[in-house]
Order: structure tokens, then sequence, then C-alpha cells
């Protein structure tokens, strides 16, 4: 028999093979389409539905939504505080076990996370390596960059579920959530004041402590917080960088611009519940409000007598002390209040602003002969 000849059946099994292998092949291809459909379909599921912030993984975005939700999975078992991740209850449980375990090679200090070993290298080398593309400011980790380049964009990603009021910063979010749950978890051992934020009772121990670790370089005053030692060294450099946009007034501190400028808007958001009566400063606010209650909180230790405001405490302590703070430069002449040294001036300067309501042809220098009655 010549088997050289193709035979029928041969022939039938390769058709066959053929046609299984172009079904598989095009079943593989369905399976491909498929595939890239449901990872089109992930990837789309990526992305925060409060946010928009996209990421590659599930594990990401879960975590991330956490910082919407306030979802926090993984407690301290020493004092109970939540975390988002279990790096962070790592971290957070060196405060208790007091382990350090990433060290500066150049002065040994050491750190309990990676991320203060980097910060304080910069403090080394200089080095900031992230800069705005905007104002031109340089920062030692991205993310203190990607927080400052909200100033720019406004943007404010973590938001309030209660009253929809948004933040920068998600641990600011954090502290405002307290305002509605009322949860004060840091107490005072002294007195057993609680408060919202841990800084708030690091500063409120001070008080007890008497501690102020800020000091100025110019004339050595300490200070219990940074931010009151930077507003003091601006009395020595005279740097003023809040400016009214109307009247180019400049003051020293944002706060100070914000209440100027309700001089110009007449703007008096704080109200008294009592009488309707309305303030441009929240502080005079408290101040009125004691006119109602009868409350002086603030007691002279010599004499008992007690005052609705620490300024005026301040100068009554003087009356004990004999301190006299306020000195004329031209004579030398010491005063209790900034107010008297003002008045004294003007005996050098021969100003006299204070005008008599009845005739501006008859001003007054000193205060107290305008407050003298009028006799028409």
């Amino acid at each position: 028999t010549c088997f050289c000849q193709e035979q029928p059946h041969i022939k039938k099994e390769e058709e066959e093979e053929e046609e299984l292998c172009s079904s598989q092949e095009e079943e593989q291809l369905l399976l491909k389409q498929e595939i890239k459909s449901e990872c089109d379909e992930l990837f789309d599921f990526m992305v925060a539905e409060l946010c928009g912030r996209s990421y590659f993984q599930r594990s990401d975005l879960t975590v991330h939504m956490r910082k919407h939700t306030g979802e926090k999975p993984f407690v301290c078992e020493v004092c109970g505080k939540g975390f988002i991740q279990s790096s962070d209850l790592t971290i957070h449980i060196r405060t208790h076990t007091g382990e350090k375990p990433f060290s500066c090679d150049i002065c040994q200090t050491t750190f309990s996370h990676a991320h203060s070993l980097t910060h304080h290298m910069s403090t080394h080398t200089g080095e900031k390596p992230h800069s705005c593309d905007t104002c031109g400011k340089s920062y030692v980790q991205r993310s203190d960059l990607t927080v400052h380049m909200r100033i720019h964009t406004g943007e404010r990603p973590y938001i309030c579920k209660t009253c929809g009021k948004s933040f920068s910063r998600c641990n600011y979010l954090t502290d405002h959530m307290r305002i509605h749950t009322g949860e004060k978890r840091y107490s005072c051992g002294t007195c057993g004041k609680s408060f919202t934020k841990s800084c708030s009772l690091t500063l409120h121990v001070r008080t007890h402590t008497g501690e102020k670790p800020f000091s100025c370089s110019v004339c050595g005053k300490s200070f219990t917080t940074s931010s009151t030692l930077t507003l003091h060294v601006r009395t020595h450099t005279g740097e003023k960088p809040f400016a009214c946009e109307i009247c180019k007034k400049a003051f020293t501190q944002a706060k100070s611009l914000t209440e100027h400028m309700r001089t110009h808007t007449g703007e008096r958001p704080f109200t008294c519940k009592i009488c309707q009566k309305t303030f441009s400063q929240a502080n005079s606010l408290t101040y009125h409000m004691r006119t109602h209650t009868g409350e002086r909180p603030f007691t002279c230790q010599v004499c008992e007598k007690s005052f609705t405001q620490s300024s005026i405490l301040k100068a009554h302590t003087r009356t004990h002390t004999g301190e006299r703070p306020f000195s004329c430069e031209m004579c030398g002449k010491g005063f209790k209040r900034n107010s008297s040294l003002k008045d004294h001036m003007r005996t050098h300067t021969g100003e006299s602003p204070v005008c008599c309501r009845a005739s501006i042809t008859h001003p007054f220098t000193p205060r107290g002969n305008l407050e003298s009655p009028i006799n028409l």
C-alpha cells in the first residue's frame, strides 16, 4: 500500500485541529477583551467619589476613603487612639515604648519614624528639593509642598459631612469633627481641663509649669508658642506683612488685618444673644457679655480686686508694684499705661487732637478736660 498520497481521514483531522485552534484563539481574544473591560471598570472604580482622586490599587483607595469616612480600624491597645493604616499605629506605639529606631549619622539624634529623620537631615544639608512653581517656596518633603499648593489653588478636599465645611488638611477635619462630637480626649493632669487637640493641652500645661521654650534672639524675651515669638520678632524688625488694600495700613498679623477691614465694611458679625448688640471683634463680645453675667474672672493676688479683662488687671497690678514700663523717649518719664504716655507726648509735640464738641476752636490736650461738664 502506498502512503505517499494524502489520506482523507488525516486531512479531516488537520482541518478539525485547525478549527479548534482558531476557536481557542477566538476564546482567548474574547477573554482578553473581557479582562480589559473589567480592568477599565476597575480603574473607574479606583476613583474616590468625594474628591475624584484616582488609584491603581483597591487597597490604596480603601485607605484613602477612610480620610473621608473617618474610619480608623487600627486601634492602640494602650490609649485607645485609632488610625487609618496599620503603619500609622506602628509609629504611634513608639510614643508609648520610647523606641526610636532611626538615627542621624551626623549628630546621632534618634527618631521614631523615617520621615522625621529625613526632615532632620535637611538641618544639616539645608536641602529643600520640593519647590512651589507659583511662589518659589521650598520644602523638605513633597507632602508639605502638596499641602502648600492648596494655598494657591484653594483646594479643600476634606469635607465635614455634618456641616459641609471643608479643609486643606486631613488633621484639620479630624480636629473640627470634635466640635460636633464634643470629644475632648486630651486632659490636663494638674487641673483636669480637657481639650480637643493635643497641641492645645501642651500649651495649657505651660500655664502650670511656666515653661516658655521660645526665646527672642534680640532681647531674650521668652514665649510659650513659636507663633507668639514670630509676632514679637516683628516688633524688632518692623515687619508688617499684612496690608489693607483700601488704606494701605499694615499689620503684623492676619487677624489684625481682618479686624481692621471691618472698619471699612462696617461688618459687625458678633451679636449679643441677650441685648442684640453687635460687635466687630469676638473679644469685644466676650467683654460685653460680662456686663450681663457680672463675671470678673481676673483677680488681683495682692488686694483680690477683680476685673473683666486681663489687660485691666495687668495695669492695676502696677499700682502695687510701682512698675512704669512705658517711658518717654524725650524726657525719660515713666508711665503705667501706654495711653498715659501718649497723652504725655503731646506736651512735647503740642498736638491737640481732642476737640470740644461745642466748639472746634477750643481744643484740649488732656483727655480729662474734654470729659469735664460743658456749660453752654
